[in-house]
């Protein structure tokens, strides 16, 4: 169920879009901050929010690759694997995260500190290979700089 507090801030966010629909993305976003996730339930009423149907909204929470449709640990690591991340060190480094967090692509770590997810591109070619954990971007990610990076998330 949707709280109040949801309700009000993707209310807000229908004030400034043209269409309601429009406002699906920040409204996806504004469930997400509060709950980590998006589920099925919540889903549906966001959809009636925003005279959207369940399909059409489940679409574009598919598509934009931020959007979480299962649960998730606290913490979210993306890993890019565009072709740039991948000649820099990407494969080194995705084996060191694996090792590191005993966790492969999709999956949680046992205390849900952690899930690892990959990405096509974050947009840092320059920075490679490059990663994200929640909103920080990092790189380029070297072997020995990953536990301090790891160590910032509790």
């Amino acid at each position: 169920m949707i709280t109040e507090e949801e309700k009000k801030e993707i209310a807000a966010e229908l004030a400034h879009s043209a269409t309601k629909a429009a406002a699906s993305i920040d409204a996806l976003n504004i469930v997400q901050r509060h709950r980590g996730w998006v589920s099925d339930d919540v889903l549906k009423e966001v959809a009636v929010m925003l005279d959207m149907t369940v399909h059409e909204l489940d679409a574009v929470a598919t598509f934009y690759s931020f959007i979480f449709r299962r649960p998730m640990g606290r913490h979210v690591i993306l890993i890019c694997d565009s072709i740039s991340c991948w000649v820099m060190g990407y494969n080194p480094l995705l084996d060191l995260i694996k090792e590191r967090l005993d966790i492969g692509f999709g999956e949680t770590t046992t205390d849900k500190r952690f899930t690892l997810l990959p990405i096509s591109c974050l947009g840092a070619c320059d920075r490679a290979p490059a990663m994200m954990v929640d909103d920080d971007l990092y790189g380029p990610v070297m072997p020995e700089k990953l536990e301090e990076i790891l160590g910032k998330y509790k």
